[in-house]
């Protein structure tokens, strides 16, 4: 009977981390399916008439591409594992606080908690990673601030 009852334990761990694993492989996935790269708009001013489209398409580029090379991170690629991780920790505490209000095995509440804490939190994370960094759009900007270029946004 103790056997039979650890079994059920370890497979309910087990099924947890299958999950965890499973939601986390579709958060990745889900992060690879970015549509086209936002590309800053400008206002038509004096500086973007005189110049023309194609210097202020090749002035872009040279932003975009000054940015990276600076190693400033195009994508929020970093959300995944810190929301994963602030997940975890909220899901696994809310879980173990409800099982010591409910009662039963606070510790495998905990580790539903957390499994599925960190699940949504990847996926969140996951999304978020397609987006574009607000400091690499604040470095674009002020490049081409400094070519004579005013943004008014991107898309």
């Amino acid at each position: 009977m103790m056997w039979i009852a650890l079994h059920l334990v370890t497979s309910r761990k087990m099924a947890c981390r299958r999950v965890f694993i499973a939601s986390l492989a579709a958060a990745v996935a889900l992060g690879g399916c970015a549509g086209q790269p936002k590309q800053p708009v400008l206002y038509p001013n004096n500086h973007l008439q005189a110049v023309g489209e194609q210097t202020a398409q090749q002035d872009i580029a040279a932003c975009i591409e000054f940015a990276r090379a600076s190693n400033v991170n195009e994508k929020k690629d970093a959300e995944v594992g810190r929301k994963a991780a602030g997940g975890a920790a909220v899901g696994g505490a809310s879980a173990a606080a409800w099982g010591l209000v409910r009662g039963g095995d606070v510790g495998n509440r905990a580790l539903a908690g957390a499994a599925a804490g960190a699940t949504a939190g990847a996926v969140h994370g996951g999304l978020q990673s397609t987006e574009t960094s607000p400091l690499f759009m604040n470095f674009v900007n002020k490049c081409l601030s400094d070519k004579g270029y005013s943004v008014i946004g991107w898309q």
